[in-house]
């Protein structure tokens, strides 16, 4: 057996340089850690090696939320993007999202040289082949085994208080073209396989995911005349709050369709399918398809859409989006040549789908550490999760509760009703997930309280308290918070005359004013914002975008919010109702079999937590407050 050797001690040790690992690794040294990132390959540092974009429904929130608590994800888009747009600008703020196509290779080169740069941080090229655990003294039975480091490929061990893992797409990866079948990380990069084994033979439990991605095909060779082109927003929007504006040259994206000709070729072809085939026995993102389970599925839709989009400046790469498949390439090369603009493309990366291992997330709590093993977090799709913000945003929260946990501090748990984070972990640890999971603005039951504009005002002040935003960003948001509010007020408060009013609601076909307003009266009144009225209200302060948006919002939905701050404050009674630890569901009487068993397992904290766990219904309920009342009554 070759000689081990120890080669360093740390405070935190992270498993992976993803976009989870960075955050991770960046919030823990940040917050005084000495924290070391391991990863097989440096060049998979912020790898995007899918969609090389940032945000989009959903995901841009968490990008901004990552941003508020004093993560890098936002800072690091604004700096790499070479396209920005706002999507769901038809429909209302709370769902306003912002989405931005990455240089994909400066968005990796930018990352690193934050991390290298980055104080009590130290990266290195390893790959981890085994977590290192012992028991806690043999006097305590029950007492839990905990976390002492890792063990690499090339016997050497590195020592820690807390590992968090980070491993992605890596684990037991396998790529599928076709029947071809070869165990691989993604982009082609070697798995991790031996860690893999080591977390099963640990008692993790394990299960098998799937996600996909299209081929890249030379720009050269696509005919851009015959697609639909899609340009920037003409105003940049920035994903940080600590940018105030971004003024840089776009390149545009663009749009065509698949026909009937392709759907064709893909049914002939079913059968040579690794998804239809039998190979894969992951189980793949509902959200995000392949093409040939799009066209089985929605089999009665003439055409399916494909966005072309470029990969970066430079390089000719360009991802087709909404194309990704596990056929073989000589199927690809045939199916793609039928589509508008693609006659004579040239595929220079095939498209593949990759299986890998992940956990199942029910076995974390709220923190993202393992409950088995004392010191082990977890994060991003490792935990179950597709999509980079996801990556991200768990990414963070680990390191935060990593870091807290060792400085003996309160961890940072956000609720579903104060963050998008907060659905995302509350859904992946109390739910659990059968598919790769996807943040929508759909999952959130608060979503007028959770919009982008405001991730700042629900999250910094806590970022702050925990130590991971500086001092920098905590006073810029407080001068910023006190701008806004002070402008609400004087907008709140500004009356204007009838006979101030005539020309302009004339000029906008309304009917004479006979009372006077308030400015923020007219801005609540359909058709009219903040900038509209700016010919009424020639004193108004110079604001930046991020606070004009923020007041306009605060002021225009006043009573949607005011109604959901009633529903949050009385849902926070059950929240409030804490469960013992010690409980014993089994024998509570009326609680139904799959209900105790899953309480049993899931161990909720609070009645809040134990009603949005999946088999846990409102009648259950019922019978726990019947029982934490009588129990009252007796103690």
């Amino acid at each position: 057996m070759a000689e081990e050797y120890v080669l360093g001690t740390y405070d935190v040790i992270v498993v992976g340089a993803g976009h989870a690992g960075c955050e991770a690794a960046l919030a823990c040294a940040r917050m005084g850690e000495k924290t070391l990132m391991l990863a097989t390959d440096l060049t998979s540092l912020a790898m995007m090696p899918c969609n090389p974009a940032i945000g989009g429904t959903g995901k841009g929130h968490l990008v901004r939320e990552i941003d508020a608590l004093g993560g890098q994800m936002g800072l690091n888009i604004d700096k790499t993007m070479i396209q920005s747009r706002m999507l769901n600008m038809s429909k209302g703020p709370a769902v306003h999202s912002l989405r931005a196509q990455a240089d994909k290779n400066q968005y990796h080169i930018e990352m690193k040289k934050t991390v290298e740069q980055q104080e009590n941080l130290y990266l290195k090229q390893a790959e981890v082949t085994e977590l290192l655990v012992e028991s806690q003294s043999s006097a305590d039975p029950n007492a839990m085994p905990f976390v002492t480091g890792v063990r690499t490929a090339t016997h050497a061990i590195y020592n820690a208080k807390a590992v968090i893992l980070c491993t992605g797409t890596f684990l037991g990866g396998k790529v599928f073209i076709g029947d071809s079948v070869h165990e691989s990380g993604p982009n082609g990069m070697a798995p991790a396989t031996a860690l893999a084994e080591n977390l099963r033979a640990l008692g993790l439990p394990m299960r098998r995911f799937k996600t996909g991605t299209p081929a890249r095909a030379l720009a050269s060779s696509l005919d851009f005349s015959k697609m639909t082109e899609q340009k920037g927003d003409a105003h940049i929007v920035p994903f940080s709050f600590m940018n105030d504006k971004i003024e840089k040259e776009q390149i545009s994206c663009y749009l065509t369709y698949t026909n009937e000709r392709t759907h064709q070729i893909i049914r002939d072809n079913f059968h040579r399918s690794a998804l239809f085939g039998g190979q894969i026995e992951g189980i793949g993102p509902r959200y995000c398809p392949s093409i040939e389970d799009k066209i089985k599925r929605f089999s009665d839709k003439p055409r399916h859409q494909l966005f072309v989009e470029p990969e970066g400046l430079d390089t000719e790469e360009m991802y087709l989006q909404g194309m990704s498949s596990s056929l073989p390439e000589d199927v690809q090369q045939a199916f793609y040549e039928t589509i508008e603009g693609l006659e004579n493309i040239e595929i220079v990366r095939p498209a593949y789908a990759i299986e890998y291992d992940c956990i199942d997330p029910t076995a974390l709590d709220h923190t993202l550490h393992y409950k088995d093993i004392d010191g082990l977090f977890c994060a991003g799709q490792f935990n179950g999760s597709s999509g980079y913000e996801e990556a991200g945003a768990q990414g963070l929260m680990a390191g935060i509760n990593c870091a807290l946990s060792l400085q003996g501090k309160e961890p940072l748990v956000l609720a579903r009703n104060e963050a998008y984070i907060g659905v995302l972990i509350d859904d992946l640890v109390l739910k659990g997930t059968n598919e790769p999971y996807r943040i929508m603005t759909s999952r959130a039951e608060y979503r007028i309280l959770l919009r982008q504009d405001n991730a700042d005002v629900r999250l910094t002040e806590k970022g702050y308290q925990a130590g991971l935003v500086t001092e920098e960003r905590y006073r810029r948001y407080l001068a910023k918070r006190e701008r806004v509010q002070a402008e609400v007020e004087r907008l709140r408060t500004t009356e204007l005359l009838p006979g101030q009013l005539d020309d302009f609601f004339a000029a906008h076909g309304m009917p004479p004013a006979k009372n006077k307003y308030t400015l923020a009266e007219l801005i609540k009144r359909p058709g009219l914002d903040y900038r509209e009225i700016a010919v009424l209200d020639p004193d108004r302060p110079a604001l930046s975008d991020h606070e004009i948006t923020q007041a306009e919002v605060e002021i225009k939905y006043e009573g949607y919010i005011d109604k959901q701050l009633r529903q949050i404050e009385r849902f926070r009674k059950l929240e409030e109702k804490e469960l013992p630890a010690e409980a014993d569901y089994e024998s509570i009487r009326g609680l139904r079999i799959e209900a105790a068993q899953k309480l049993t397992a899931m161990r909720p904290k609070t009645l809040g937590m134990a009603s949005r766990i999946s088999g846990v219904s409102p009648a259950d309920i019922q019978v726990l407050l019947i029982w934490l009342e009588q129990r009252k009554r007796q103690a």
